[in-house]
């Protein structure tokens, strides 16, 4: 498979989540995000005000992490958190489930954990990341068809700050899970235009990398 710079710029969320990212890192993220044409730029939350204002009118969406990387924060938590980024112009929202809840088989609390953010986000879309690198397969698939039984867009592999990131075969089993016309969203650990192609050929349909600049040069024009 070959991929044309323009078309996999339009599936990767050009990614900044360094808890010491500074406002000029982050205002040259903006500049590449809207230099390369990509689809969004992912930061954390105290970044979205600024991100949006950089990127006004030039169609790159703003995503902004929510309870983010651990997911331990109360349901009631992470749905302030998104209700303050979308109402601050966030056009996505990349939240990290209970895993805790989930590796002890409370599926109702991981359900309304996700529920909670989906209302507050309102039309926003939410990607859920299931963090696969604690995951057992059956959990992954457990964890993918709560985020879909509860509103969300997306199911994403990783944070990034996990044991490990995203794998073609946990993007595999991901897709076989939540069927064709349901987000899946690889991230973590990819740097090279080969890692891309993989995982689309493994079925994701976003790419969330902070490589964007050195895999996209690499991307045939």
């Amino acid at each position: 498979m070959d991929i044309r710079r323009k078309e996999l710029a339009k599936m990767i969320d050009h990614t900044l989540l360094n808890p010491s990212a500074t406002q000029d890192q982050v205002e040259r993220l903006c500049r590449e995000a809207r230099s390369y044409e990509v689809y969004a730029v992912c930061v954390n939350s105290i970044w979205v005000p600024f991100a949006v204002n950089m990127l006004k009118g030039t169609g790159v969406r703003v995503c902004s992490t929510v309870g983010f990387p651990l997911g331990t924060s109360l349901p009631a938590v992470k749905a302030f958190e998104a209700h303050t980024v979308t109402s601050l112009g966030v056009a996505e929202v990349d939240m990290v489930i209970n895993v805790g809840a989930l590796k002890s088989q409370d599926m109702a609390a991981v359900r309304e954990d996700i529920v909670q953010v989906v209302k507050a986000c309102k039309e926003a879309p939410v990607k859920v990341i299931i963090e696969t690198s604690y995951l057992s397969d059956d959990e992954k698939v457990q964890a993918c068809r709560l985020a879909q039984e509860s509103g969300a867009a997306f199911v994403k592999t990783s944070t990034g700050f996990g044991s490990g990131g995203a794998t073609v075969d946990d993007v595999r089993l991901m897709r076989r899970t939540v069927g064709e016309r349901f987000g899946v969203k690889a991230a973590g650990g990819l740097r090279t235009y080969k890692d891309c192609i993989a995982m689309i050929e493994a079925g994701a349909n976003r790419i969330g990398t902070s490589s964007t600049v050195q895999i996209l040069k690499e991307c045939p024009t």
